[in-house]
């Protein structure tokens, strides 16, 4: 990945924090993410572990972090292991850290090899009384295969029986919620990347372009300001593609009276963006369009608006889909007669509106946290409302990241154009 310089007292108070959330006498295990096979001999572009790279700052892959805080050894109370760099390995792979390295990056002071890993682990499970694993839990996403984690987890219980193993992935999920300064400075630029992408698109999108050409100029923006690329794979879905939530394939081509949707965000230092923008592909909204589009941008500013410290996720959404059924009645998708005898169970927003308004972001771009917690200052959530009506082929989503603070929030996409009239300026300046 690009490298980014992060200071190692941000993966030092992290872990501070973890040690303060531990039991006494335990011993929490962190593994770095596998290396998957694209084919043959070629690996996927390898992306760390969430958890362990915010309490390390080590991108390389077959890391573990080791963190004992109550080992009789001072030593032994946070150990990382790490490759063994050799002459072969690097002719093939590149530069591997050193242990200086990695001490400097993580602030870890005892830094060993892997190959020592299992002699050392003997050691420090032997004070330990319980064990903290970091297996992988996504209520949404169960993977079919185990990973990293989970098949190490499953080995050491049957070595070591005795001991109380617990989860740690509510531990890490409170942890992460809350963003530090440092982390929401790699957010915000981030956003400010992304900000370039999209003038760059509005600047040479032209009726004919292919959907993937669009993708090909966000994509050299974010290489050539410093970013690893996208934080996940881009929507850049023209005409009726845009109602398919999910559509990234981009092979289409962006028709004349078409709108464009898109979903991008640059990955920054590990950190996400994550924003959607519709644009006219000729530059120019008809008036259907510019109705639809307002009516997503005034839910759009209703659910910024609710974005404030002791909220939930859960409400707001709750909230905008209250709102978007009167809008829907506006825009003649359905009439008040319609809604006065809708059904509880299959209500006739979800026609439109099938999608939640908002999620946690970080690290991942769906990052760790939930929709009933209570939102709090230093949390970074999405906001997103959008609209898709199959037989018009138009689907509209905008989504800007916005920063939870004491006063209210903060978007931290406000520079980035999305209001119509600006957005046709922006398109028509040099056509």
């Amino acid at each position: 990945m690009k490298t980014v310089t992060i200071s190692p007292a941000l993966f030092t108070r992290n872990r501070q924090r973890l040690v303060h959330a531990l039991k006494p006498n335990s011993l929490a295990i962190f593994h770095a993410n596998d290396e998957l096979i694209r084919s043959a001999d070629q690996y996927y572009p390898y992306r760390q572990d969430p958890d362990l790279f915010y309490l390390t700052g080590i991108n390389q892959e077959r890391t573990v972090l080791l963190i004992a805080p109550d080992h009789p050894d001072a030593s032994l109370r946070e150990v990382l292991l790490i490759r063994k760099p050799d002459l072969k390995l690097e002719t093939w792979e590149g530069h591997k850290l050193t242990p200086e390295e990695a001490g400097a990056i993580s602030g870890i002071k005892t830094i060993r090899y892997t190959d020592d890993y299992r002699a050392l682990l003997a050691t420090m499970m032997m004070p330990a009384e319980q064990v903290y694993l970091n297996l992988p839990e996504q209520p949404k996403f169960i993977p079919e295969l185990p990973n990293r984690n989970l098949r190490f987890g499953l080995e050491l219980k049957q070595q070591f029986p005795a001991h109380t193993y617990i989860r740690l992935s509510p531990v890490m999920r409170n942890l992460r919620m809350v963003k530090s300064d440092e982390e929401i400075a790699l957010i915000r630029e981030a956003c400010n990347i992304t900000n370039e992408s999209f003038l760059r698109v509005l600047d040479t999108l032209t009726p004919g372009m292919m959907e993937y050409e669009v993708e090909a100029e966000i994509t050299q923006v974010f290489l050539r300001k410093g970013a690893r690329g996208h934080a996940y794979a881009p929507i850049i879905a023209s005409g009726i593609n845009a109602c398919s939530l999910h559509y990234n394939t981009n092979e289409s081509v962006c028709a004349n009276g078409d709108l464009l949707l898109m979903d991008f965000g640059a990955e920054y230092g590990n950190y996400a963006a994550d924003c959607s923008r519709t644009i006219p592909v000729n530059g120019r909204f008809t008036d259907r369009q510019r109705a639809l589009y307002l009516s997503v941008l005034d839910v759009f500013r209703f659910a910024c608006s609710l974005m404030k410290p002791g909220n939930t996720i859960q409400r707001i959404h709750n909230e905008v889909c209250k709102r978007f059924s009167t809008e829907h009645v506006k825009l003649g998708l359905y009439t008040r007669e319609d809604l006065a005898g809708e059904s509880a169970d299959n209500p006739l927003y979800l026609q439109y509106y099938m999608h939640g308004t908002s999620h946690h972001l970080g690290i991942d771009v769906h990052d760790t946290g939930n929709k009933e917690t209570e939102l709090k200052p230093g949390m970074v959530i999405t906001c997103e409302p959008g609209i898709y009506i199959r037989e018009e082929k138009t689907g509209i989503r905008l989504e800007n990241d916005i920063l939870i603070t004491s006063g209210g929030n903060e978007d931290l996409m406000k520079h980035i154009p999305v209001d119509p009239d600006e957005i046709e300026e922006r398109m028509n300046r040099q056509r």
